[in-house]
């Protein structure tokens, strides 16, 4: 079990003795469950706010779509998208993460004083590791993903996908260290349904504990994800439950960062689970 218990960012200690929950702010038109909806600067400010009431400790900002087939934007469009937000919800008193592959992003977004950087890349993108290497106290999420959103569900093959992620992320994670990156600043996300099929995913979730031998904090995403519908029947706007039960599940397993759309349910579910000695 990782007994580190703080994430170290640009602004906030962030303490993981208590499981934290980072609502989902998608500032796209085509994201999987929820694109379009928050069209404008107002309204995922609105949402930000929202969420925040709801329960939500972290905010992930995204200006691009990453659900499978999704074509990249320019990043121009994308700084248009999330710069506008970042420079109102940094003021909102909690840690902002920005959900991005792009270095230009990333240094816009932390020049602004953005906290965290989560990145479905790992910092692979050319000059993605300068830009966090130029702001020595953001946080950082590495997260494994198979290919990239437009082919990274073509038939995903592993021969063991819960070795093959945690070579991954050791690798991204020695590689950072070796630039400099204090261990404090990192966690770790296995990539829920990012070029992985409905096994790979559940037994991801099975052998989760595995990857804490890595030894840093672990954050999933299972919220609304497509291995819930194949298991479940039921369409992305009725995956409530299942969202729900699986981030719970993720928590029992030892994550401890949630990345979640339905930030009230999974607080109020949290609630509970405290109240009876099974997280914190």
């Amino acid at each position: 079990m990782v007994c580190v218990m703080h994430w170290h960012t640009t602004r906030f200690q962030i303490d993981l003795a208590r499981v934290q929950v980072m609502g989902i702010v998608n500032l796209t038109p085509d994201s999987f469950s929820d694109g379009g909806r928050l069209a404008g600067a107002a309204a995922a400010l609105a949402h930000c706010e929202r969420l925040l009431n709801e329960g939500a400790d972290i905010l992930d900002l995204g200006g691009e779509s990453s659900r499978p087939g999704a074509e990249p934007v320019s990043v121009q469009e994308e700084l248009d998208r999330v710069l506008p937000v970042l420079k109102v919800a940094s003021q909102l008193g909690c840690p902002i993460s920005i959900d991005t592959v792009k270095p230009e992003v990333m240094r816009a977004a932390l020049d602004l004083g953005a906290d965290i950087i989560n990145d479905i890349g790992a910092l692979r993108v050319p000059g993605a590791a300068e830009a966090v290497l130029a702001h020595p106290a953001c946080g950082i999420c590495l997260m494994h993903m198979r290919g990239e959103p437009r082919s990274m569900q073509q038939q995903p093959n592993y021969s063991d996908v819960v070795q093959e992620v945690s070579d991954f992320l050791r690798e991204r994670m020695d590689h950072l260290r070796t630039r400099g990156v204090a261990p404090g600043r990192i966690v770790l996300d296995p990539g829920i349904g990012f070029g992985k099929s409905v096994e790979h995913n559940v037994e991801l979730l099975r052998r989760q504990p595995e990857l804490l031998a890595l030894g840093r904090p672990l954050l999933l995403g299972w919220s609304r994800k497509s291995t819930l519908g194949a298991i479940t029947g039921k369409p992305v706007t009725d995956r409530l439950a299942s969202s729900v039960a699986a981030a719970l599940a993720a928590v029992g397993q030892g994550a401890r960062i949630i990345r979640v759309h339905d930030v009230a349910a999974t607080v109020d579910a949290l609630k509970v689970w405290r109240s009876a000695g099974f997280c914190q």
